[in-house]
């Protein structure tokens, strides 16, 4: 009797997940009539040239956190959330990258970044090179070196940008402008003596020397600017912010020395300063926190993040002798990654906020936005939960094996595996909801790895239906590149019958976005 009357109260449970719209099938016929249509529209192909070029990238975003997101935003809503639509989720095309470094089966943020900012496969941990350079050998790297997306754009007239949540030098932004055969050479002062003796850069420098009219950099990391102890504006009495370089050089002033006579480029490192520029005064902006994210004990629940304020800021910032109407806003990308699954997920959320905002301030019949991801995480969440259920929330059952409970999302690998008196540690006598919360893994280690399946590629605008099927994911910045007629493969710009997009008062931008966790 007591079973039988679990079984109806389970099935009585799961009759209310369901929506009353739901559960007539004219409400299903409905909706795959509209997408049906939509997707005939797509037939009318968009061919005109991409004026702006937009790409968003999540660091570590695999389908699994893009799913998991997409529910998180529902239930921010108080919606039951696997209903609900992501930004990217909107974009008409779609298509797989195979993200492998071509000496590493599961690859990192270097080799990728290489991938689908210059259009060529790396190695592991080289950052805009070719796979002829060695990870650590600065003597394989000369002649070896390969040019991004960012560089052909600037060659072909557009004003670009970079924008980070992590150090501006980190793997997965200094692939648009750095050559390097050590991710890790942020400053002179992380390089072995036998990389210097050989000539090699360290990351920051070529940030400054490489590409110096780069129009906007936004990100963290200043220590690798300024020479070894110098104090920290923000935390001068903190010893782990102080300045890196061995070579004494100031390259925030040598950044500033570059620009040409009458030309004015601004220094900021707080908020405050940004938001409070004139833009109308400014050619070149490079902004550095020490780490640009803002705490977020509560995430989404204290208004614009950086990512939304500094995608709406830099998008607004043009040559000042252009004239006065506003350039179109550079999208922004975000890098979603770690164990912290729910500080990840509030912060994917986010960067479908910076997605909407670039798709209402562009327009698809000249801006090509791409959102992508380097490389997936070892993230999971299963566990049969109903409809609705909390992400973050326990699975509705035990396992039968250790008749412990387990939360939904877990992960392959990582800091989350916890033996407590010899077994699983129980869930339920933990605050599995705290923002800080490691979820479970299987395999201990004391850093989660990155997976190794193949991530999506949303695109919409001019071209965008170049990205389809699956691709290696070197091809994005091509596809790119050829929609907005710039780089190498420009014999179809002036062919008959292809639209030209209007002319802009301003140099239009390729933005390349970065907001890292």
């Amino acid at each position: 009797m007591k079973a039988l009357l679990l079984i109806l109260l389970a099935q009585l449970c799961s009759a209310s997940l369901v929506p009353e719209r739901e559960k007539d099938p004219e409400y299903w016929r409905g909706q795959a009539q509209e997408t049906l249509r939509a997707a005939l529209r797509l037939q009318r192909l968009n061919q005109n040239v991409a004026k702006n070029l937009i790409l968003f990238l999540g660091d570590g975003m695999g389908v699994s956190t893009v799913t998991a997101a997409r529910i998180l935003k529902g239930q921010l809503q108080n919606r039951k959330g696997e209903e609900s639509l992501l930004e990217m989720d909107k974009f008409p095309y779609v298509a797989l990258a195979k993200t492998y470094n071509t000496n590493a089966q599961v690859p990192d943020s270097a080799g990728t970044a290489t991938a689908y900012l210059c259009g060529v496969k790396a190695n592991e941990g080289t950052v805009g090179v070719s796979a002829g350079v060695t990870r650590d050998r600065c003597n394989t790297t000369k002649g070896q070196e390969v040019t991004s997306i960012l560089r052909w754009a600037k060659d072909g007239g557009k004003a670009v940008g970079i924008v980070t949540t992590t150090r501006v030098t980190h793997a997965t932004p200094s692939a648009a402008y750095a050559h390097s055969a050590n991710r890790d050479w942020y400053s002179d002062g992380e390089m072995p003596p036998d990389a210097l003796e050989g000539g090699c850069k360290d990351i920051a420098r070529q940030l400054v020397e490489n590409i110096p009219d780069i129009e906007v950099i936004l990100g963290g990391g200043r220590k690798y600017m300024f020479p070894k102890n110098a104090s920290d504006v923000e935390y001068p009495h903190e010893d782990k912010h102080r300045g890196t370089r061995l070579d004494r050089r100031d390259l925030v002033q040598a950044w500033h020395d570059a620009k040409p006579p009458g030309k004015v480029a601004k220094y900021v490192w707080h908020r405050r300063d940004l938001l409070a520029l004139n833009l109308s005064r400014v050619d070149f902006l490079l902004g550095e926190s020490r780490h640009p994210r803002v705490p977020r004990p509560q995430p989404g629940a204290l208004g614009d993040p950086w990512p939304v304020s500094w995608g709406s800021w830099s998008g607004q910032l043009s040559p000042r002798d252009a004239g006065t109407s506003r350039g179109t806003p550079p999208g922004c990308w975000y890098l979603p990654q770690g164990m912290l699954a729910k500080q990840a997920l509030h912060e994917a959320v986010e960067l479908d906020r910076a997605i909407g905002l670039a798709t209402r301030l562009t327009s698809p019949q000249d801006t090509l936005s791409v959102v992508t991801a380097d490389h997936s995480h070892v993230f999971t969440f299963g566990g049969y939960t109903p409809r609705g259920n909390p992400i973050f929330g326990l699975a509705p059952m035990q396992s039968d094996v250790d008749r412990k409970p387990f939360t939904s999302i877990l992960y392959g690998n990582g800091p989350g595996y916890k033996i407590v008196a010899g077994e699983r540690e129980n869930v339920s006598a933990v605050d599995f909801a705290h923002a800080n919360y490691q979820a479970q893994s299987a395999v201990p280690l004391r850093q989660e790895t990155h997976g190794g399946e193949d991530v999506a590629v949303f695109a919409r605008g001019p071209m965008a239906h170049l990205l389809h099927g699956v691709h290696e994911q070197n091809y994005i910045p091509h596809a790119m590149a050829y929609a907005a007629c710039i780089g190498s493969n420009r014999a179809h710009c002036n062919a008959a019958g292809r639209p030209a997009a209007a002319a802009s008062v301003l140099l239009p931008f390729l933005a390349l976005l970065v907001l890292l966790c």
